[in-house]
């Protein structure tokens, strides 16, 4: 038995009430079943309840509802020391002053129901708040907006009996979802993701009128934000969240915005420890976040910024997945619902406390009106002027008097008359009723039925009453909280592409072995710590392997069958899902067959297996072999071992005449004659024609899997167009590592220098009449932007197209409505000159809109004859894993068996 076992059950009392009638008996062993179920559970029970996970009521934790009642309490209008607030709420709070003040500054620091003064920290920085007696705060105008009422506030006395704390607060706006919230239970945990304000506004108005709505996380922090997978909020849920960052040069990259729940310290830290492990090159890192975050990363020399910005997101705390658990405590017990079903029951509360509030009110109305209406018939009949009423020999007999004279007025009043009222008659001062005007007083009574008639019309009208309570809330604070994270969908980056190669792959050849280690050996490439290495051998045999320090390559099964060494003809770093890079092959199929040419690809492949390029005869040999990184096919120059039957001992064989296939198949027959040497006679064009390339709207970036908009077939020396909706426009490359803008893409092309642009905008420097312009534009670097608008920012851009004919329809207003609209066929309107040209004015009349009307001429097509067509040899070029047997196109010598040559 332990120590522990044996303390508690020497003084159980410490404890619990429950004591075994043996508990002293120290001979008697006993469960701890029954503990548990009383210590432990209360335990479990109180931390959910009231400690870490938020009610669905108000959407606060217990904590948070103590410090906003105790800050309404000593609301004056003013600021007030935090260090008073923490005093006061451990009025109500049981667990002392840190934890208090704590929660204090998170609520602060949320910008939402507290209003701020002095130095409370940052969340962009992680700094934490000055002292609570040098920093200050008062309640916000939004939270005395929706927070507070104490008429419909359920009351519960605090933990010490002295006060009273409310059960919940009367939210009238769904405040968990705007604040979001996080805590840790026994067994439990609570991760609610802040929302858009304006958003919730509008989410709840469609709601009320039984309309479609969704809603997504929006942070302090801003970022970028994907979420695709957010499953409205539920656990099993993710979004991954991203920091913004922009290029300032092609050797320093600012990070502008920081993923949620990260700090700048947190991200520096990252990027650090991410650059001594080698996954990225950077000189180093400055810090000069103040109001903004601002984080200068300062690449080393011959860094790629696209490539160091992907790695920046794959393998530091630039990007960071987030996975929501939306549990709150409803009834006493806690719940997992959706954000969508807490909106709901939020706004479902909203109207509720909206219609008690107009209860609470029209019954205050009543009494006003029905003592409004005893009072008039009191002052007008003069009733104290009675002489019964002035000679009554005590007071229960002066009340008899007013009520016998009141009795004829009863169906006049909106309730009985009670004592009560009588005497509250005879508390009017002579004042008063010396004052009293009998139009003012049937002005205020008319006043109080026409308001109390529009209670009636609320309350018979809850939908819109909400509907409007929100749209009030919108309007007056929903322009001090816009969103500041940018929904978008977030492509998913590979990390063996954008990690640095900053290790060396080295060979031992004799030795038979590869590795990183291997210093003073042969160099084969640079590479990662996370890239795999592709290994072909002499017997046709290949696999894939990863990156070691030091691994023996230097056998294979055929080779340890033939109890042989095995020799490496080609290694290099491997690139999964590659279908450019094309392996050219001659291999003689076992020790006295034919040899055979191939073209095949390796795209996926298992790590450590075995396969085999040739038809697995025990024997087989490669005569000749290489990589082709675009798919060249080059010429070779086949030498036979001499023959006197033979006229020539050499032919030539071009590897554009052999398809790619799988890798499985056997391929050609090259010759069935014996072979000398194989060697290389010419180097060849790449015969997988240009890259077809797309741009991907959703994530601004190239691909070429067919996702997005289809830009063209590109070939070495084209490039891409980018047109952006201020003017600005410039040229990259099609590499699809190439970032972009993520807001503000106009046009996206393949660049054509003879394409002529046609432009229509309102120009700030010719008194803003509206110009067109047609020219073409330049080649020019990404960091190096041109403006086709001029240096003006204050001209407005209207149209932009490529059409060859272009016309414009100009539709006249404002005093010149009355013209007839006016069309411009703009090819002979004006002539094509530098994009740095004014262009042609349109008119001097005001406009009211200016749109492109279809063409009523197009260009005479081009004979392109074959140009563009998919033959179906092309196409066959880039075939699959099909096996198959000699090509028949093949002709063979029937006398000498060589392939005829032509």
């Amino acid at each position: 038995m332990s120590d522990e076992t044996k303390e508690i059950q020497e003084e159980p009392e410490a404890h619990s009430s429950y004591q075994p009638a043996d508990a002293r008996n120290e001979d008697v062993k006993h469960q701890l079943t029954g503990m548990y179920q009383r210590w432990f559970l209360d335990y479990a029970s109180y931390v959910i309840l009231e400690r870490a996970v938020p009610h669905l009521g108000d959407g606060l934790k217990p904590v948070q509802r103590r410090i906003l009642h105790t800050m309404k309490r000593l609301d004056d209008g003013r600021y007030s020391k935090v260090a008073n607030i923490v005093g006061q709420a451990m009025q109500f709070h049981p667990h002392g002053d840190a934890s208090i003040g704590d929660a204090l500054v998170q609520l602060g620091q949320k910008d939402l129901l507290i209003d701020c003064q002095g130095n409370w920290g940052n969340i962009l920085t992680g700094d934490g708040a000055a002292a609570p007696r040098y920093i200050e705060a008062r309640l916000s105008k939004f939270a005395l907006d929706v927070l507070f009422n104490p008429k419909t506030t359920e009351w519960k006395l605090s933990y010490d009996g002295r006060n009273k704390e409310p059960v919940s607060l009367p939210v009238k706006f769904p405040l968990l979802l705007a604040q979001g919230a996080e805590g840790i239970a026994v067994g439990l945990s609570a991760k609610i993701l802040p929302h858009n304000f304006g958003e919730l506004c509008d989410a709840a108005i469609s709601y009320l009128h039984g309309e479609e709505f969704h809603l997504y996380p929006d942070f302090l922090t801003g970022g970028s934000i994907d979420v695709s997978r957010y499953n409205n909020g539920l656990r099993g849920g993710a979004v991954k969240v991203r920091a913004t960052i922009e290029k300032l040069d092609s050797k320093t990259l600012a990070i502008r915005e920081i993923p949620y729940g990260k700090t700048t310290s947190s991200v520096i830290d990252s990027i650090l420890k991410a650059n001594e492990k080698g996954k990225i090159k950077i000189r180093k890192v400055d810090d000069n976040t103040a109001a903004e975050v601002e984080i200068l990363v300062h690449l080393t020399p011959g860094t790629s910024s696209d490539k160091a910005i992907d790695a920046l997101y794959a393998f530091t705390d630039c990007e960071v997945s987030i996975s929501p658990n939306c549990c709150v405590i409803d009834e006493k017990r806690p719940k997992f619902l959706t954000v969508s079903d807490v909106l709901r029951r939020s706004v479902d509360n909203t109207q509720e406390l909206l219609r008690r509030e107009l209860l609470i009110r029209r019954g205050e109305l009543m009494e006003s009106l029905h003592f409004a209406s005893l009072e008039r018939i009191f002052i007008e009949e003069r009733i104290y002027k009675d002489r019964p009423f002035e000679q009554a020999k005590d007071m229960d007999a002066a009340c008899a008097h007013i009520d016998e004279r009141l009795t004829p007025y009863y169906p006049q009043f909106v309730r009985e008359v009670t004592k009560e009222d009588i005497l509250r008659l005879m508390e009017i001062r002579m004042a008063r009723i010396l004052k009293f005007n009998k139009d003012k007083a049937e002005e205020l009574i008319a006043r109080m039925k026409d308001e109390v008639a529009r209670i009636d019309r609320d309350l018979g009208n809850m939908v819109e009453v909400t509907a409007n309570w929100f749209r009030l809330i919108r309007e007056k604070y929903a322009h001090e909280h816009p969103r500041r994270t940018v929904i978008r969908a977030l492509d998913a980056i590979e990390a063996t592409k954008v990690i640095e190669a900053n290790e060396k792959l080295y060979i031992n050849r004799a030795d038979g072995f590869m590795g990183t280690g291997l210093k003073k050996d042969e160099f084969v490439e640079n590479c990662s710590p996370i890239d795999d290495v592709i290994i072909f051998y002499r017997d046709g045999t290949y696999k894939v392997t990863r990156v070691q320090d030091k691994v023996f390559i230097g056998e294979t099964e055929r080779s340890r069958a033939e109890k042989r060494k095995a020799e490496v003809i080609h290694i290099a770093v491997f690139k999964k899902n590659d279908k450019r890079t094309i392996y050219n092959v001659v291999y003689r199929d076992g020790k006295n067959g034919p040899h055979y040419i191939k073209r095949f690809n390796v795209t996926a492949i298992t790590h450590d297996r075995e396969y085999d390029l040739t038809t697995g005869t025990p024997g087989s040999r490669v005569t000749y072999f290489t990589p082709n990184p675009n798919g060249e096919a080059e010429v070779i120059k086949v030498t036979l071992k001499p023959n006197p039957k033979l006229r020539r001992i050499f032919f030539d064989k071009d590897f554009g005449e052999i398809l790619v296939k799988g890798r499985q198949s056997r391929g050609n027959l090259l010759t069935k004659l014996d072979v000398h040497r194989v060697t290389l006679k010419a180097h060849g064009a790449s015969t997988l024609g240009g890259r077809k390339v797309w741009f991907d709207h959703d994530v601004q970036r190239l691909n070429y899997d067919e996702r997005g908009q289809y830009l063209g077939e590109f070939h070495t020396g084209d490039a891409v167009l980018i047109v952006l909706d201020n003017g600005d426009f410039y040229t990259t490359n099609f590499d699809p590592a190439n970032h972009y803008e993520a807001t503000g893409i106009l046009r996206v092309e393949k660049f054509d220098e003879n394409t002529v642009w046609t432009a229509v905008l309102f120009d700030a420097d010719q008194q803003g009449f509206p110009y067109v312009k047609r020219f073409t534009f330049e080649r020019t670097a990404q960091t190096r932007h041109l403006n086709f608008m001029g240096e003006n920012n204050a001209s407005r851009f209207v149209l932009l197209t490529d059409t060859p004919y272009p016309r414009l329809l100009v539709t006249y207003g404002g005093a010149d409505a009355f013209r007839e609209p006016l069309e411009v066929d703009a090819e002979t309107f004006i002539g094509a000159k530098s994009f740095k040209a004014k262009g042609k004015r349109l008119t001097t009349c005001a406009i009211e809109k200016i749109e492109e009307l279809e063409p009523l001429r197009k260009p005479e097509p081009e004979d392109s004859g074959n140009d563009g067509e998919d033959s179906e040899e092309d196409e066959e070029t880039t075939g699959g894993d099909n096996v198959t047997e000699d090509n028949p196109n093949d002709i063979i010598d029937e006398i000498t068996g060589q392939m005829r040559l032509f």
